[in-house]
């Protein structure tokens, strides 16, 4: 005879087999996280005036700037440019990030555990 396990129906196989689909989940989950995290994601604004260089886990490896964007008497236009190319970068990889996660958690972004 089966037993009831609380959960409104009789057996745990059920709750057993969520468990083990969670923990695939939370392992690929990882997986993307890793490898999005290596991965680099250029931008660049004002016609390449400034390109920055991003990876996955938000960290800069470089930024470039042309030498004809630096005018001294015009600083605050080259500030700007490179704020510009900063925040787009991050934005890129933010999304990428959500993008590819998301592929894997079916939407579900959010879930504490998952580290997202």
């Amino acid at each position: 005879m089966a037993k009831y396990n609380g959960w409104g129906n009789a057996g745990g196989g059920n709750m057993q087999n969520l468990m083990r689909q969670a923990q695939r989940m939370q392992q690929e989950v990882q997986r993307v996280q890793e490898e999005v995290g290596n991965t680099d994601f250029e931008t660049s604004v004002g016609g390449g005036a400034v390109k920055v260089v991003i990876n996955g886990k938000k960290e800069f490896k470089s930024i470039e700037i042309s030498p004809a964007a630096v005018d001294p008497d015009d600083i605050e236009m080259l500030q700007d440019l490179i704020l510009s190319a900063v925040n787009e970068a991050v934005r890129t990889a933010e999304e990428t990030m959500e993008k590819e996660v998301g592929k894997v958690t079916g939407g579900l972004g959010g879930m504490s555990g998952f580290g997202f």
